[in-house]
């Protein structure tokens, strides 16, 4: 009976140890990876009928590349990928000491993401935050860079806890302007082209404004960087990546 306990034990261990496979050689040998996504954030991913979201068609794609098959977990909030032990998460900010570091490591930057000015319909034209005059209302998350940034130029803010609530009232016009991800006004847009918001890239490459994007990788090893690395270059030079973004309306911008 002792015996078949401890048998089961290991073969319990065993299947444990595929589950939260994490290396490439694990990868394989389960022939899958886990990745971790939020259930309801277009664009970025969505567990509901419709888009899927561009960081789940980027995991379609890098499943594929892999030759292994993908496995979704929604999760919220996102430090939950500890939790379930989740293999790729996206839309990291890039950290270069990250790539080779620890167990937790990164892959190269696929994308420039970060914040845009966006100007509601009736608003003049500006080509830089030094033309936003005294005064004017803008839209900013509360206790984000972009409210320092901007509050230095002499705007009045309009603090949001929620940024779709700033798009709302930039769309109906109660705002002059607001600071929001590029992403989400890129998406909004798409889908309201009537609403007249302009996007101006006025914080270019400003710290904390503007920032590399690359995928986390859990408990990996270098093949697995390797290897994922490899996938982004293809998606990047034949214009498969450039292609899902353009579903919501977004701009690839190379690192």
């Amino acid at each position: 009976m002792m015996k078949k306990i401890i048998g089961c034990s290991f073969v319990l261990a065993a299947v444990l140890n595929l589950a939260q496979a994490r290396t490439l050689d694990e990868a394989k040998a389960v022939g899958s990876v886990l990745v971790c996504v939020n259930p309801d954030a277009l664009p970025y991913s969505s567990s509901k009928p419709g888009p899927a979201g561009f960081q789940v068609e980027l995991a379609r794609e890098i499943a594929k590349g892999l030759g292994l098959s993908l496995s979704m977990e929604w999760i919220l909030p996102r430090r939950r990928a500890n939790v379930v032990n989740c293999d790729l998460q996206f839309d990291a900010i890039s950290d270069p000491e990250k790539r080779s570091k620890g167990k937790h490591r990164q892959s190269q930057p696929y994308n420039k993401s970060g914040v845009i000015l966006g100007l509601a319909a009736s608003s003049a034209v500006v080509s830089k935050e030094a033309e936003l005059l005294q005064g004017q209302r803008i839209g900013v998350m509360i206790n984000s860079t972009a409210s320092e940034y901007l509050g230095k130029a002499g705007a009045k803010l309009v603090p949001y806890a929620f940024q779709s609530d700033m798009i709302e009232d930039l769309a109906k016009g109660e705002l002059y302007g607001g600071a929001v991800s590029t992403a989400s006004l890129s998406y909004f847009v798409m889908q309201n082209p009537t609403s007249g918001i302009q996007m101006i890239d006025v914080f270019n490459d400003e710290s904390g404004l503007t920032w590399n994007v690359a995928v986390n990788i859990r408990n990996t090893d270098a093949a697995m960087v390797e290897a994922i690395d490899k996938v982004l270059d293809q998606l990047l030079s034949n214009g498969t990546l450039a292609d899902i973004y353009s579903h919501y309306g977004i701009k690839l911008r190379k690192p």
